[in-house]
C-alpha cells in the first residue's frame, strides 16, 4: 500500500528513473508558480517589514551625514591648530601687560615694547588656543577668522580714513601713553 503510482509504474518498467525525477521537478515548480495568495495579515506583515528597512535605511543615511559632519568640524579644527602653532610669536621677557577681552572675562597678555607696538597697529593679533592665547601674524588671524570668528580676541584693523567731525583730529596721542 506504501507504494505509489509513480514507484509501481517505475517497477513495471514502463518509466525509467529520469523521466520519474523530471516529473517531480516539473510538479514542484507548477505549485510553487501557481502558489496560493498571500493572506492580508501577510501582505500586512511584508508591508511593515518594508517600512522598518526604509526607517532603517533613513537612519542609516542620517547617521552617516552626521558622522561625515563631525569628521570635517575636527579636521577643520586640527587645521587652525595646526595654522595657530606654526605661525605664532614667541612671548618670552614680556614687561608690559595688553588688557583684552574673552567674552566677558577681562585678560591680560604681558609682551613686550615691539609686540605691544605691533598689536596696538594691527600687525599682530591674538588668537585662542584651547585654553591659552597666541600672537599672530595679522594675515594669520584673517585666516583663522575665516574658518572659526570666535577664535580670534583681538585683531585691531588700521583705518586710513578720519572722521572729519572729530573735535580730536589735529591732536596726536602720545606714543608712551600707558593705561
Amino acid at each position: 500500500m506504501g507504494n505509489s503510482l509513480q514507484e509501481q509504474l517505475l517497477k513495471a518498467g514502463l518509466v525509467n528513473e529520469q523521466k520519474l525525477k523530471q516529473t517531480r521537478s516539473d510538479k514542484r515548480k507548477q505549485v510553487k508558480q501557481t502558489g496560493r495568495q498571500p493572506t492580508a495579515e501577510e501582505q500586512a506583515a511584508r508591508q511593515a517589514a518594508e517600512r522598518a528597512r526604509a526607517e532603517k535605511l533613513a537612519r542609516d543615511r542620517e547617521l552617516n551625514r552626521q558622522r561625515q559632519e563631525e569628521a570635517a568640524r575636527r579636521a577643520a579644527e586640527n587645521e587652525i591648530r595646526q595654522l595657530i602653532h606654526t605661525h605664532r610669536v614667541v612671548r618670552d621677557g614680556g614687561d608690559l601687560a595688553y588688557n583684552f577681552t574673552d567674552g566677558s572675562a577681562l585678560k591680560r597678555l604681558y609682551v613686550n615694547k615691539d609686540q605691544h607696538a605691533k598689536l596696538v597697529g594691527g600687525r599682530l593679533a591674538i588668537v585662542r588656543q584651547d585654553t591659552f592665547y597666541e600672537l599672530v601674524p595679522a594675515e594669520i588671524a584673517e585666516r583663522v577668522q575665516a574658518r572659526d570668528a570666535s577664535l580670534v580676541l583681538v585683531l585691531n584693523r588700521a583705518s586710513d580714513e578720519s572722521n572729519p567731525d572729530d573735535p580730536y583730529a589735529e591732536y596726536q596721542v602720545p606714543d608712551d601713553l600707558m593705561w
